[in-house]
């Protein structure tokens, strides 16, 4: 069955190319050179094959409808909030996912984050080019109360993390992870609760309509004054435009995102902030990670135990 990988990452990576291709000889990448294809280009690129592998391109009701032949999408990375599950459906496409692939990856960057919130590293590091040479202070990450929002896969890994230097940490999560938090010293409080005690506040959840714009203003307003806010899951979870204002009004300590409700982000209210930290969507982006979550999708294509549902069964 022939395959189309319309991944950027995945196509640019020799290692993952020849793996797939010894396990599907009829194979197109995704040459162009574009991170993230137009909704033209990706059916173009996907017309004709029986499978593909994704990331984050979009997927919804109009590319399924254009693309009959398309029967799997196994998905390169984690999040499925660019994917239309229910058209996928309505579609008979089956829909391969395995979680939690770069939670490693993802987590570390979380830490770096903290770090350099903490010390201000970024604003230190650039001053220092032109002469400055001033001693802020600081706070340590192992007298550091930490706020993880959503703990699963990643924000478990965190969780450890921060532990492991000595922070207390709280979490909130519509599910129970009660074996985990005994386990790892980790107290389960409201997000209000969660919002009112932590020093640092770092979100982990996926993106859907529970989720979308869940910090806004009345949350930032919540956080301490001396607080920082981490965000590595996904853009769209906080109104920037708030968070902008909260940092210009002295409201938050400071920032630090991977993600941003679009990207490339344009709001250059947010990006000029002093104590912001913006990255370029990194967090899965180590070469562990990219093999990572390679491979899983190429054992989503042929594994049916990966599917988030199955297209035959009625719902």
């Amino acid at each position: 069955m022939s395959v189309a990988v319309a991944s950027h990452s995945f196509s640019r990576n020799a290692t993952l190319r020849r793996e797939l291709l010894a396990r599907h000889p009829e194979v197109r990448f995704n040459e162009t050179g574009v991170p993230l294809m137009r909704r033209d280009d990706l059916i173009a690129l996907l017309r004709g094959h029986e499978r593909a592998i994704t990331g984050l391109e979009v997927l919804d009701d109009a590319v399924f409808a254009a693309l009959p032949e398309l029967r799997v999408v196994s998905k390169y990375g984690v999040g499925l909030d660019m994917i239309d599950l229910s058209a996928a459906r309505r579609h008979g496409v089956s829909v391969r996912w395995t979680p939690g692939v770069n939670r490693q990856a993802v987590a570390e960057l979380t830490i770096a984050f903290m770090i350099a919130l903490c010390r201000s590293l970024v604003p230190l590091a650039h001053a220092i080019k032109t002469g400055g040479w001033t001693h802020p202070g600081g706070r340590q990450l192992s007298s550091s109360t930490i706020g993880i929002v959503g703990c699963g896969h990643v924000g478990q890994e965190v969780a450890r993390l921060c532990r492991a230097f000595g922070a207390t940490v709280l979490a909130h999560d519509i599910r129970a992870y009660d074996d985990f938090y005994r386990a790892h010293g980790v107290a389960a409080v409201t997000l209000d609760a969660l919002l009112d005690q932590a020093d640092i506040v770092t979100l982990h959840v996926p993106l859907d309509s529970s989720t979308r714009g869940l910090i806004g203003r009345r949350e930032l307003a919540r956080m301490k004054p001396t607080a920082h806010l981490i965000n590595t899951a996904r853009g769209g979870i906080v109104d920037e435009a708030a968070l902008a204002a909260a940092l210009a009004g002295g409201q938050l300590a400071g920032a630090a995102f991977d993600v941003f409700n679009e990207e490339p982000p344009a709001n250059d209210e947010l990006l000029s902030q002093p104590k912001f930290i913006g990255t370029p969507h990194i967090g899965g982006g180590t070469s562990e990670a990219v093999l990572a979550m390679g491979r899983a999708a190429i054992e989503g294509l042929d594994d049916d135990s990966r599917q988030i549902f199955d297209a035959s069964t009625p719902t």
